[in-house]
């Protein structure tokens, strides 16, 4: 299907920023393209298969290339996933800074019940992209110092996010991620597609606050 879209070998970049008669920003655009489709398939199989199942193979045959030409996009598996790694932070900062623009004055503690649902419903409706950015599934895989950027832009973004509320202490930014994640883990692992400890969530953050001294 998208194998051998694009052909640099041998080419020439001529002065209309041409390469084989062919734009420049033509082929990088097919190129992206590319990659977004290998991207969506890996995401597919994974959801199928675990992350741990993704095989070059098949992934090569849900977008139409044998498997050695994957590697004229992506260098590797674990470039594969870091690239699916940084999708998914890219994802949940869009999250965070929508509804952070919505929330306009609201009440401290209502923040941070904020904070931790919007964290919570973003992990919970693809638990695939939660192992990958927030377990170690994969034992080998480490995120590029580029993508492990992009998930700490986003603890900034909810440690200013507590900011806000009043909460100061790295402890309690620490404290309160736990908490968040221990109750992501549990109704991931424990009650898939249910919402046993989704009902959990606010009255946690309320225990938290009280720990913090945060007014009502």
């Amino acid at each position: 299907m998208i194998e051998n879209l694009v052909t640099t070998t041998d080419a020439s970049t001529t002065d209309a920023g041409t390469t084989d008669s062919v734009p420049v920003r033509a082929i990088d655009r097919r190129r992206a393209q590319t990659r977004r489709e290998i991207l969506e398939a890996a995401w597919e199989l994974c959801r199928e298969h675990g992350l741990a199942g993704l095989s070059l193979r098949e992934l090569g045959e849900r977008v139409g290339m044998r498997a050695p030409s994957l590697y004229s996009y992506f260098d590797s598996k674990d470039a594969i996933y870091d690239a699916m790694f940084a999708e998914g932070q890219r994802a949940l900062r869009d999250r965070y800074l929508q509804v952070t623009a919505a929330l306009g004055d609201v009440p401290v503690r209502g923040l941070l019940r904020s904070g931790a649902r919007t964290f919570f419903e973003f992990c919970v409706a693809d638990p695939v992209r939660y192992q990958l950015m927030f377990q170690r599934t994969l034992p080998t895989f480490e995120p590029s110092a580029e993508s492990y950027a992009l998930a700490v832009e986003n603890l900034a973004i909810l440690a200013t996010t507590l900011e806000r509320a009043g909460v100061t202490d790295p402890r309690h930014v620490d404290l309160f991620t736990a908490v968040a994640t221990g109750l992501t883990d549990q109704q991931i692992s424990n009650d898939p597609g249910g919402d046993r400890w989704a009902r959990l969530l606010d009255d946690a953050v309320e225990l938290l606050c009280d720990h913090f001294g945060l007014p009502y």
